[in-house]
C-alpha cells in the first residue's frame, strides 16, 4: 500500500511539473519510450530465465541436481545442523542453494519458502538458528552464473554480458562469508 502511494505520488508530481513547465509532450513521449523499453527488457529477462530454469530442470531429471546436492551436503550439514537429519528439508535447502548458484532467484524463491516452512516447524513462533542461516544464505547467495544481471546487460546491448563474473564471484563470496560469520556469532551471543 505504501509503495502504491509513493509511486502514484511520483507519477502525479511528474505530470504536474511537466504541465507547469510546458514539457507535457516530452514527458508523454518519454513515458511511451520507457514502457516500450520495459516490455523489451522484461521479455529479454524472461527468455534468459526460461533458458536457465530449463537447464535446472534438465539437471534435475538427469540426476545432476542430486549429485550437486550430495556435493553440497557436507557444507550444508554444518550450516544447518538442526535440519541435517531431515532429508526433505535438506533437499529443499540444497535445491535453493543450487538455484541461487545459477543466479535463478525467481526459481530459488519457492524452494527457499519450502525449506523455510520445514525449518519453522521445529520452532514455531521463533526463528531458529537454521532458519536465520537460510535467510542469510538466500539473501547473500553465492552466484556462479549471474543470469539475471547478464540478461539485463545483454538487453542493454552489452557485447560481453558475463565479463562481470570475477567481480560477482568476489562480491557474493564476501557477502555470504560475512553473513554466515555474523549469523554464527549472533547465534552464540543470543543463546
Amino acid at each position: 500500500m505504501t509503495m502504491t502511494v509513493i509511486w502514484t505520488g511520483m507519477v502525479a508530481l511528474s505530470v504536474l511539473c511537466s504541465l507547469a513547465t510546458g514539457r507535457g509532450p516530452a514527458v508523454a513521449s518519454a513515458a511511451v519510450e520507457g514502457a516500450s523499453a520495459a516490455v523489451e527488457l522484461a521479455l529479454s529477462i524472461a527468455g534468459m530465465l526460461c533458458l536457465w530454469t530449463g537447464v535446472m530442470e534438465v539437471m534435475r531429471q538427469s540426476g545432476l541436481a542430486d549429485k550437486l546436492s550430495r556435493l553440497l551436503f557436507p557444507v550444508l550439514r554444518r550450516l544447518f545442523p538442526q535440519a541435517a537429519k531431515d532429508p526433505r528439508i535438506m533437499d529443499a535447502v540444497s535445491a535453493n542453494v543450487s538455484a541461487n548458484l545459477l543466479g535463478l532467484g525467481s526459481a530459488a524463491t519457492p524452494l527457499g519458502l519450502e525449506a523455510a516452512r520445514g525449518l519453522a516447524r521445529s520452532s514455531p513462533g521463533v526463528a531458529s538458528d537454521s532458519l536465520c542461516m537460510l535467510v542469510v544464505c538466500n539473501t547473500a547467495s553465492i552466484q556462479l552464473i549471474p543470469t539475471t544481471v547478464a540478461s539485463v546487460r545483454a538487453a542493454q546491448g552489452c557485447a560481453a554480458p558475463f565479463d562481470i563474473l570475477p567481480a560477482v564471484w568476489l562480491a557474493s563470496a564476501l557477502s555470504v562469508g560475512v553473513g554466515i560469520t555474523a549469523c554464527k556469532i549472533f547465534a552464540r551471543i543470543w543463546r
